[in-house]
């Protein structure tokens, strides 16, 4: 399995698949086999990348230093140069659109188009940054994440309809069960810090190319509602498209509809990748 090197980690992705670049940059929590449907219908047509955060996954602990989402930017933007890929499309979902878009503002030249999914780069709504910061206290002073807390932290992820005992649903549990207390102390809880008090970029989503961004949102998404999905596309002045009977991890719970949306987004500016 390919890793790279930066900032002293080794850092996890898959390499897939021959064409265009697509980056696929997934949520918190999630390794980079949440993309494992869109992975299988892009491959055939296009070049696929697809990487672990910092302490998910099969990636290294969060390097000393990353202290931003703009320090995730710049290793990813690193893992491109090694790649040698000039030019690619990112698709970032929740934590990944919130670095994508940061690595789209400071390196425009990079990317062919940027689809942003159930995301928000704004700053997060101060009740919902201190509830989160009281999880991650909790999940820091005992080392792991409790029953209690798994029965909070899981149905966050998916629409309140989901079948609590679909595979989906109880694989995710069992794997946010299983993270040892160093990964979660290290990496886990220090990345979720990041993610949450970020800052805020809302004011500067007028300087993407609004002819080749895309945003998608599920329709049932909780921690990042459909409202904050068209506030975003209303700034960058683009198109908002939701995902039906989809939460926050839209590409799991209705994934031909969001593949469906991505190979048509790809296709539509293949012509600014070649």
């Amino acid at each position: 399995m390919p890793f790279f090197t930066v900032d002293g980690q080794a850092l996890h992705y898959i390499d897939q698949g021959t064409g265009p670049a697509v980056l696929l940059a997934g949520s918190y929590l999630w390794d980079q086999a949440m993309w494992a449907p869109q992975i299988a219908a892009l491959t055939p047509h296009y070049r696929v990348i697809a990487l672990d955060l910092w302490g998910h996954g099969e990636s290294g602990r969060l390097p000393e230093g990353t202290a931003s989402l703009d320090d995730i930017a710049r290793q990813a933007q690193a893992l491109l140069d090694h790649l040698s890929i000039d030019r690619v499309t990112l698709v970032g979902l929740s934590v990944g659109g919130m670095w994508g878009v940061r690595l789209a503002l400071s390196a425009p030249q990079r990317l062919n188009g940027l689809v942003l999914m159930d995301t928000y780069v704004g700053v997060e709504p101060e009740p919902t940054r201190q509830y989160y910061f009281s999880l991650f206290k909790q999940i820091e002073d005992s080392g792991e994440i409790s029953e209690q807390l798994l029965d909070i932290v899981v149905p966050i992820f998916f629409r309140p309809g989901i079948d609590p005992q679909s595979a989906l649903y109880q694989d995710f549990r069992a794997k946010l069960a299983a993270y040892s207390s160093d990964r979660l102390r290290e990496s886990i809880v220090p990345m979720g810090r990041i993610t949450f008090g970020r800052d805020d970029l809302l004011p500067r989503l007028g300087e993407l190319n609004a002819a080749t961004t895309l945003v998608l949102c599920g329709d049932q998404d909780k921690p990042r509602p459909p409202s904050e999905a068209r506030e975003m596309a209303e700034l960058i002045g683009c198109p908002c498209v939701l995902v039906p009977e989809a939460g926050h991890i839209s590409n799991l719970e209705n994934p031909e509809f969001v593949t469906q949306i991505l190979l048509s987004f790809l296709s539509e500016y293949e012509k600014f990748s070649s």
